[in-house]
């Protein structure tokens, strides 16, 4: 596939995780240890599967990978939801995160299609 670097999806992702980190650093303390490490863990997940899956020799392959990354897409909407819920993440931060998540999983979905 080449240079995982050079996929929009791939940078959009990247984008996904620095907002990610940015958003948890600002949870309470006692969530940091819980919400915390499974949202960013998520957000890590999806720029890192299509960065590994690009670098397989064939397509099944990485379309598998994409797959992985569209299911950690799912889940970081999940976090989002709960975060918003519980009054940790709203404004401006939320919208722009919400945006960016789908976005990412459009790109991802997208990708997918295209090495078909």
């Amino acid at each position: 596939m080449g240079d995982f670097r050079k996929l929009v999806a791939w940078q959009e992702a990247k984008r996904l995780a620095v907002l990610s980190r940015d958003a948890v650093s600002t949870l309470p303390r006692n969530e940091l240890f819980v919400l915390g490490v499974q949202w960013r863990r998520a957000a890590y997940s999806v720029s890192l599967n299509i960065a590994e899956g690009a670098t397989q020799s064939s397509s099944r392959q990485f379309r598998r990978y994409l797959e992985i990354a569209k299911g950690s897409l799912d889940e970081l909407q999940g976090v989002l939801e709960l975060a918003d819920a519980l009054g940790y993440v709203s404004g401006t931060r939320l919208t722009e995160l919400r945006e960016v998540r789908t976005h990412c999983a459009r790109l991802v979905t997208a990708l997918a299609r295209s090495i078909s």
